[in-house]
This record gives structure tokens, C-alpha cells and sequence, in this order.
């Protein structure tokens, strides 16, 4: 990439830059480096946390990965289904649509 930079003319490099789109680009090994280095230390500080925190007390979400660019976020669980609503699935996979 340093390379066909360095290539490029004056022009070319400010046209470059005008029309990129920098939250689409991809990180470089620094910033990849940068970035697993934030996730370790934000997870090291939730152990620490957890570890402190009493048994009953309640414990902090574990913290989210920095987003990357290309990299889409992890899907939220789906919560779980009241008995109300599985029962009701139930009778409609059963024919009680009525």
C-alpha cells in the first residue's frame, strides 16, 4: 500500500482523499494491534471487576469488542419465550389457529 501510494501523484493522492470514505477503509496492522490491544485491557478490567464484586452483587456487562471495519457486530441472544407465547406457538403449529 506504501508503495502505490508513494507512486501516486499530488493530484492523485488529494482526489484519493477526497472521495475515500475513511470508516470504510480497512485498519492497518497498527491499528489492528491498537484495537486488540483496547479489547484486552477492557476485558482484563471486567475480570478485575468481576473478581471484586461480591457474589451477590450484580456484575457489569462484559464488554463489547471495538468495531472494525468490514466486521459486522455479534447478534444479540434472543430473550427467551414467555410460557404464554409458547403456548400459543404450540397450538398454532398444532391447527389451532382460531
Amino acid at each position: 500500500m506504501t508503495a502505490l501510494r508513494n507512486s501516486m501523484t499530488a493530484e492523485e493522492q488529494a482526489t484519493q482523499a477526497e472521495s475515500s470514505d475513511p470508516e470504510k477503509a480497512n485498519y492497518s496492522n497498527l491499528e489492528q494491534l491498537v484495537a486488540a490491544t483496547v479489547d484486552s485491557v477492557r476485558h482484563l478490567e471486567y475480570t478485575l471487576i468481576c473478581i471484586n464484586t461480591e457474589k451477590k452483587s450484580k456484575r457489569p456487562e462484559a464488554p463489547k469488542p471495538l468495531p472494525r471495519p468490514g466486521s459486522t457486530p455479534p447478534k444479540k441472544k434472543a430473550e427467551p419465550m414467555s410460557d404464554g407465547a409458547a403456548e400459543r406457538l404450540f397450538q398454532l403449529i398444532n391447527g389451532g389457529a382460531a
